[in-house]
């Protein structure tokens, strides 16, 4: 090896910051709080009221922020366009973490705001002042009348408690706080019939006509209230059961001096209560509290950098990493006790088992592997009493949580290969060991090595033709378990299982798992390989369980045996053929769920004449197109040049499909997308939702880094840019970075420097 020449750094602010546009406003604080309403309704007034997620709960409104002047009217804000002097002003601006807007007074006079949600679960609106202005800067909000207790002022604001309930009624009891930054010059809390809107005028606060009632002398806990004000809440029966309870604190625009234009900050903190009581809060963030751009800049400092000049590419990877960490959930919510990514906003913004594979391959890459541990080992801590994982994890009950297949064998070995922990893995061998014995006992009691699907949608995967080759009302049944479909995906799922099992278990000198496990995984692949290929369809199909016959219908899940690296000769031929004709799977964006000459296929997700929220007939869901990469990327290092080419083509076009409007500025990243034209499902608002690993394809694939225990290899997919670099990753307590250049290759590790020709695998033993 050779000394590594020093090469330019691309600093985490530097690469967040290419990431800015004017079309975005999700913002999340890396902990399980996001603020990505997929249609808000207010983002044209300052602050957050719009609702924010806390895990899969809903807490709205959030709050609003005015101007008011010392007469007591307000001072209106619009968004502005341009500043006095004429030059264009950008009325909003986004990137990851914070969202900045422009406003202007009836005078001209230009206010910038800042939103983010720093870590904490808190809600910041960041106001940078010029001094001609006079008055109050006002936070206020109305709190729901019936799920609200125990407003009263703290020392730097109002708190309350708040009950919010999620899709199936579990409550979460929340201890909310508005606060600010200096002392509120009054604070206010008024009960109200009616409903609450985000204006000022609507609000009781703007009847007082410049007055201020409440001062922060009378507004504290004990105080008597000025003549004329509001009774407390509390003391009215009414007011708990009907309208909303209106929250206003005041921060004062005078007396602050700090050298330039002052910095105001409101907050709204969320954070979960023991009880649906009053209770102690705290004023705005503490000191010491991580700031979300020191947060998000470490987040991004803990991925390598991908950069190959392909805007597409190179935007594709970092927009990955912040949806990584929208999505991430640090590990303080009840049965949440690890750091893991939740597969999305909305009522997503949880562990759900089936997307947990995909955060497993891609959080690998960030330095520690925390969270790639964690994606598994919150299931693992909360398996059920027969074995079987929960389908997602809720902060309180474990109740309705239903089921989810996923491929948990090869994800093991992934985060193992690039995070060895022998505890951890210990524990998930003995989790899911338990799993395999209940997925056997349970989905293969005749001992057939295939696997039932016994609704359709447990494997993830709804409304196919697949489930209605056994069942003409499969897709009326729900979550009744009625199916005897002995699928071909989930057959996979356990095959590799198994074959993770053995391999653990010879690691842990357990001679009799290993012999159980490898028997297991060859009955598998036997029942794969004789009785799940269809000549006739060309493709692996699932098998009806009650007759044992094979039913042919095609779906992207039949190419899912290539995750075995054990298919090849003709039907890996045959397989390729299906990925590369437009009559079946190979469309322009790659790959349909269904295939195109499905009787029931749709480009358009239209199943039974309407549109459905999540149809597998027919879309591109990124989860499947990255199960067939995955796959095509294993037999190519196996050995099949061909199936190399395919994998770098396909990649290239499934990075593309994810831009609205094929713009490389505007990166995106839905549930699914028309296989022709590659329009995403833009009608749910579901954005930024983790179901792939595009990332860890584009660094094995594209940077062709592949690391394992016994060392590093890099080899590169044939077909991929001319030139790419990834670097710094860590891998196994080692610092790497890989070079590829149109004729060479290099790895570098700890500062030494290997190369070699391009065509070549470069291969690195690890060296004591």
């Amino acid at each position: 090896m050779n000394n590594a020449p020093s090469r330019p750094a691309v600093s985490p602010r530097a690469r967040i910051a290419a990431l800015a546009r004017n079309d975005k406003w999700f913002l999340g604080g890396l902990d399980g709080v996001v603020w990505a309403p997929p249609f808000p309704q207010w983002l044209h007034r300052p602050g957050f009221w719009d609702p924010v997620h806390l895990l899969q709960h809903e807490v709205g409104p959030g709050f609003s922020v005015a101007l008011v002047r010392p007469d007591g009217l307000e001072s209106p804000l619009s968004r502005a366009t341009c500043d006095p002097g004429g030059r264009e002003l950008t009325p909003r601006g986004w990137r990851p973490g914070r969202l900045v807007a422009t406003w202007s007074d009836e005078r001209g006079v230009i206010v910038e705001e800042r939103r983010q949600v720093l870590p904490g679960g808190i809600l910041e609106s960041s106001w940078h002042v010029p001094r001609e202005l006079e008055g109050h800067l006002v936070g206020f909000t109305a709190q729901p009348a019936d799920a609200t207790d125990g407003a009263e002022p703290t020392a730097a604001g109002v708190g309350w408690t708040r009950v919010v309930s999620d899709r199936r009624g579990q409550e979460l009891v929340l201890r909310l706080e508005l606060a600010g930054s200096v002392s509120p010059a009054w604070r206010r809390i008024v009960p109200s019939e009616g409903h609450g809107a985000p204006e000022w005028r609507h609000s009781p606060f703007a009847e007082d006509g410049g007055g201020d009632p409440w001062s922060a002398a009378t507004a504290c806990a004990g105080a008597d209230p000025a003549p004329g004000a509001a009774p407390d809440p509390n003391s009215d029966p009414d007011a708990r059961r009907s309208g909303c309870i209106w929250i206003a604190v005041a921060l004062p625009l005078a007396g602050i001096d700090d050298g330039g234009p002052p910095t105001i900050r409101l907050t709204l903190r969320l954070r979960r209560a023991e009880a649906r009581r009053p209770a102690p809060t705290s004023s705005t963030p503490p000191a010491g509290e991580t700031p979300a751009a020191s947060a998000w800049e470490s987040f991004f400092g803990g991925f390598p950098h991908f950069q190959c000049g392909d805007p597409y590419l190179d935007r594709t990877f970092d927009y990955r990493i912040y949806g990584l960490g929208l999505n991430r959930i640090e590990g303080r919510w009840g049965p949440v006790r690890h750091p893991a990514i939740a597969e999305g906003p909305e009522y997503f913004h949880v562990p759900i088992a089936y997307s947990a594979q995909c955060h497993m391959m891609e959080m690998r890459w960030r330095r520690g592997g925390r969270e790639a541990w964690g994606s598994l080992l919150n299931f693992v801590d909360n398996q059920k009493p027969d074995g079987s994982f929960h389908g997602r994890l809720y902060p309180e009950r474990l109740e309705g949580t239903d089921f989810y297949h996923a491929n948990w064998g090869d994800a093991l070995l992934a985060v193992d290969d690039m995070h060895p922990d022998a505890a951890a893995l210990a524990r998930c061998y003995e989790g899911l060991s338990r799993y395999a014995r209940w997925l056997t006992a349970a989905r293969d009691p005749e001992g057939s090595g295939m696997f039932t699907v016994t609704n359709h949608f447990e494997t993830g995967q709804e409304y196919m033709s697949r489930y209605m080759a056994v069942d003409e009302e499969a897709d009326v049944a729900g979550w009744r378990p009625r199916l005897r479909l002995k699928g071909i995906d989930v057959t996979v799922y356990a095959h590799q299982l198994f074959r993770a099992l053995g391999s653990v278990a010879r690691r842990l000198e357990r001679p009799g798992d290993e012999a159980e496990w490898r028997g297991l995984a060859a009955r598998c692949w036997r029942a794969i390989d004789e009785r799940m290929w269809s000549a006739e369809a060309r493709l692996f199909t699932d098998v009806d369980g009650r007759t044992g016959e094979r039913t042919g219908v095609k779906a992207a899940v039949g190419f899912y045996p290539l995750l075995t690296a054990r298919v090849g000769g003709a039907r890996l031929d045959a397989l390729l053929d299906h990925l590369e004709d437009p009559g079946t799977f190979g469309t322009r964006f790659p790959l349909p769920s269904s295939s195109v000459d499905d009787p029931r296929f749709s480009a358009e997700g239209i199943w039974r004449g309407k549109r459905r929220n999540c149809p597998w007939n027919g879309r591109v869901w990124p989860m499947t197109t990255s199960h067939v990469i995955e796959g095509l990327l294993r037999c190519w290092r196996g050995g099949s040049a061909r199936a190399g080419m395919l994998a770098g083509d396909m990649l290239n076009r499934f990075a593309r499909m994810m831009f609205t409007d094929g713009d490389p500025s505007r990166p995106n990243c839905f549930e699914h997308y028309n296989p022709h034209t590659g329009r995403a499902c833009h009608f749910r608002g579901i954005d930024d939702y983790q179901h792939s690993w595009i990332l860890d394809l584009l660094a094995r694939g594209f940077a062709g880094l592949h690391v394992d225990a016994s060392g590093i290899e890099v080899r590169p997919l044939p077909n991929g840019p001319v030139r790419v670099s990834l670097g710094p990753a860590s891998a196994r307590g080692r610092t790497v970075r890989v070079d590829v250049e149109p004729e060479r290759l290099s790895v570098t590790v700890d500062g030494e420097r290997l190369d070699g020709p391009r065509g070549e695998a470069l291969q690195v033993p690890w060296v004591p």
